[in-house]
């Protein structure tokens, strides 16, 4: 087919036209999907090893999903917070019980979500702990990914996100990740967090070294220093526990939830800490239009109750094992590092072969999309529907790719 035949290219040139160059998609245009499975304009079917970098862990149009999103559409989708709807207490009590805290604070986005966790962990300090007004600090770590709000690009050490973005704002002082000795020393009388991913997803599926997560735990109760557990990609299933925390059986202060959250169909996010911690909000301190809406809700009971099963935690880390012995066989075939948790898995290439972004180029090709960082890395999160024949062809299709 030529290109006047094909909706593709058209489609593509139009979205380079009207749109800011923030990203730079892969050159293909989807119009549907349904589980795994994504169809572009023109009819030809992908697998989807990204999964909207995790908001869609339950797969695309989750049957319950979509039913419960069409129910409350035709009730009522928004109210904003200056009036209680039916959906509400039952979605915070439903999350809360899932985290083992008492309270839930819901927002939108995921960098809303960090945003709260600072605001309510500065307000903390000053009210509970006692730090001196305008003095708090809080503990991040490098190659951290957060959000791209002002405040958290602050604090980043990706150029490409924190550049030509200043003034900068201050109160973060940033340690290497994995590294406690350095996150002990960085902690002093005014801190009132530390915040880290118990995965970092952006720099690569990136897993700290066993016994580092429980040491943060220590020294945060040790110090009287709340624990913030970004969880908005790594959290709600994906690495073959409801939260990535758990595989050490270590419990935060406080969570930051978003993505999943959302089923793949609204944007929903949520803070949840207990009572000591969210209580330091007092009306009118902080808030949201769209925050905790009716449809958000309604979509993210369901979520919590799919979670609630245990099902598809089983099928992440069941099937994780299925994938990381899969590109474990391809070490020395092209890929010189792989990190498997779950259902995520962050694969270096030698980069003497191609970089991420031709991978990912040539992946498509071959009807796998994923997506490419920092280089010669690319990140696998397949939703976690996906079966073992679609795992099987995601790696071999990669097999294909590096041996090319």
């Amino acid at each position: 087919m030529v290109d006047d035949i094909l909706r593709t290219p058209g489609a593509v040139r139009d979205a380079e036209r009207w749109t800011a160059h923030n990203y730079h998609p892969l050159p293909v245009v989807i119009s549907s999907a349904e589980g795994a499975w994504l169809t572009d304009v023109d009819g030809r079917r992908y697998l989807d090893c990204l999964a909207g970098y995790s908001a869609l862990n339950f797969g695309h149009r989750h049957p319950q999903l979509i039913a419960a999103a069409h129910a409350q559409l035709d009730r009522l989708t928004l109210t904003s917070r200056a009036f209680i709807h039916d959906q509400f207490a039952d979605f915070c009590r439903e999350l809360a019980e899932l985290c083992g805290k008492d309270l839930v604070l819901p927002m939108n986005t995921g960098a809303e979500a960090v945003e709260t966790g600072i605001k309510v962990a500065r307000k903390w300090g000053y009210q509970v702990k006692g730090v001196p007004s305008g003095q708090a600090n809080i503990v991040v770590a490098e190659g951290n990914f957060h959000g791209r709000t002002t405040t958290i690009v602050s604090f980043s050490t990706d150029e490409d996100a924190r550049a030509d973005f200043g003034p900068y704002t201050p109160g973060f002082r940033v340690v290497p990740y994995g590294d406690l000795e350095a996150l002990t020393a960085a902690i002093d009388e005014n801190t009132v967090a530390v915040l880290l991913e118990p995965i970092q997803g952006e720099q690569g599926v990136v897993v700290p070294p066993e016994g580092y997560l429980p040491g943060v735990r220590q020294v945060c109760t040790e110090r009287d220093v709340l624990f913030i557990a970004d969880e908005i990609q790594s959290g709600l299933g994906r690495t073959g526990a409801t939260f990535a925390c758990d595989h050490e059986g270590v419990v935060p202060d406080m969570y930051l939830l978003g993505k999943a959250l959302g089923g793949g169909i609204v944007p929903v996010s949520a803070v949840a800490a207990n009572a000591d911690v969210l209580g330091v909000l007092k009306p009118g301190q902080h808030g949201s239009t769209f925050g905790g809406n009716p449809l958000a809700c309604a979509v993210a009971i369901e979520v919590v109750r799919l979670l609630a099963t245990g099902e598809f935690q089983r099928r992440s880390a069941e099937l994780g094992e299925r994938l990381r012995a899969g590109l474990e066989g391809l070490v020395g075939k092209g890929l010189v590092g792989v990190r498997v948790r779950g259902l995520w898995a962050g694969l270096d290439i030698d980069p003497a072969l191609m970089s991420g972004r031709e991978a990912c180029e040539r992946l498509m090709e071959r009807g796998v999309l994923a997506k490419d960082t920092h280089g010669s890395t690319i990140r696998l999160a397949p939703p976690l529907v996906i079966t073992e024949d679609e795992i099987d062809l995601a790696v071999t299709a990669l097999a294909e790719v590096l041996a090319a």
